[in-house]
C-alpha cells in the first residue's frame, strides 16, 4: 500500500497509507491533513494543493504539463523550481510506492 508523508512548518508529520492511485491532495483531503485545500478538486486549476517534493522523490514523478506550470506560477507561498509540484497532480503507484512532501506556509 503506498504511503505519503507530510512535513508542516511546525515539525509536526503526518504519514497515511492510500490505495494506488490516489494523487497527494486527494490523500490530504480525505485524511484531513492541515495546509492542503485542493478548491478545484483535482483539475489542475487552483494551485491550492501546492507541495514541495523532498528531492530523493522527484526522479519518479511524471514530467510537469502545461497546465500544471501554468498554476504553478500562481502559488500563494513561493515556487521552488525543483520542488515545487501541484498534488493533485502526484498519483501513488508503482512507480510512487512512497511520496515525502513539504506543505507550504499558505495556499
Amino acid at each position: 500500500m503506498p504511503t505519503i508523508t507530510y512535513h508542516h512548518l511546525d515539525g509536526s508529520v503526518d504519514e497515511i497509507d492510500v490505495v494506488p492511485g490516489t494523487s497527494v491532495m486527494r490523500g490530504a483531503v480525505a485524511g484531513g491533513i492541515a495546509g492542503i485545500v485542493g478548491e478545484c478538486g483535482g483539475q489542475a486549476i487552483c494551485a491550492t494543493c501546492h507541495v514541495y517534493v523532498r528531492p530523493e522523490y522527484l526522479a519518479a514523478l511524471p514530467p510537469l504539463s502545461e497546465d500544471e506550470e501554468e498554476m504553478l506560477e500562481e502559488t500563494a507561498a513561493p515556487r521552488d523550481p525543483e520542488r515545487s509540484r501541484l498534488g493533485c497532480q502526484l498519483k501513488t503507484g508503482p512507480r510512487l510506492e512512497k511520496i515525502v512532501v513539504d506543505v507550504p506556509a499558505e495556499q
